[in-house]
């Protein structure tokens, strides 16, 4: 039985099966420890349901434009919004820039809140023609930390959001936080859900950066070397795209990865309101 295919059986939600006492108690795990167990979840995770395959788009705009609808919303919406997008013919910055705000409402209406997030990508091309002269290439050239400061400056712009874009379209050593990052630690006893976003994000950063030997290539040794050699794959997994096989530096590799393999644990096992922990390939390392 696939371990990233299956899920029979219905268990009670792991947070109702132990105190918050417990959970408490567990926090205090060291540093080191903690950096431990994520790589601990990377080598299962990967061993267990493969690449995912993220950013799943066809170009780095297009990565940009998901990262903003996907705000408050699920994937298959956005999905939906972006097809809508593609068929008129205007998923690229010079479409964005010159269609009319209210046909651009329109278009991305199935992604939710499509006013705000339609103002939002006019805003964000408005930054790269006043700031880089409408270059994407120079925009995603710039510094990671310089980048990433003018991301968060714009309007709609979190560090979630800005991160997605820093990693999937520019290729950059930054790590995504997202709710199914902060659920697992959570009840793995790691950190709380609550933690603060760079706390979580730093501590992913130097828990994989830590696995790269001196030549810079991965020494987590039951890391898959390609998709013969793993176990089962998630169903979750996107078909590969131009951008999930874009060139991209070892770390960053591990970086996206990593985000993509939570995901697929999140929705397929640590749900919000159950958690399916019998049969999820995190079981063992539960407190």
């Amino acid at each position: 039985m696939h371990l990233c295919k299956s899920r029979d059986r219905s268990f009670k939600d792991h947070d109702q099966a132990r105190s918050r006492l417990d959970r408490l108690k567990s926090y205090t795990l060291k540093s080191d420890r903690r950096e431990q167990q994520i790589r601990n979840y990377y080598r299962t995770l990967y061993a267990a349901c493969g690449p995912q395959h993220w950013w799943p788009a066809r170009t780095r705009f297009e990565v940009i434009v998901g990262a903003y609808l996907t705000q408050n919303t699920s994937w298959n919406n956005v999905e939906t919004a972006l097809k809508r997008l593609r068929d008129a013919g205007v998923l690229s910055l010079a479409a964005i820039r010159n269609i009319p705000l209210a046909r651009l409402e329109s278009l991305i209406r199935p992604a939710g809140y499509f006013r705000q997030k339609a103002s939002r990508l006019k805003t964000f091309v408005k930054f790269v023609d006043r700031q880089y002269s409408g270059s994407l290439d120079r925009v995603l050239a710039q510094p990671t930390a310089k980048l990433r400061a003018e991301l968060l400056a714009l309007n709609g712009v979190g560090p979630e959001t800005a991160d997605s874009i820093l990693l999937y379209a520019g290729q950059h050593e930054v790590f995504v936080v997202d709710a199914y990052t902060r659920r697992i630690l959570d009840r793995h006893g790691i950190l709380p859900a609550n933690s603060d976003y760079d706390e979580i994000r730093t501590l992913f950063e130097r828990a994989l950066s830590a696995h790269m030997n001196p030549r810079g290539q991965p020494s987590l040794a039951a890391r898959a070397k390609d998709n013969s050699t793993v176990a089962s794959r998630s169903s979750l997994a996107h078909e590969p795209s131009p951008i999930s096989l874009a060139r991209r530096s070892v770390l960053a590799q591990a970086y996206n990865d990593m985000h993509g393999l939570i995901v697929a644990a999140g929705k397929q096992y640590c749900l919000k309101s159950k958690a399916y922990c019998e049969s999820c390939p995190l079981r063992r390392f539960l407190p």
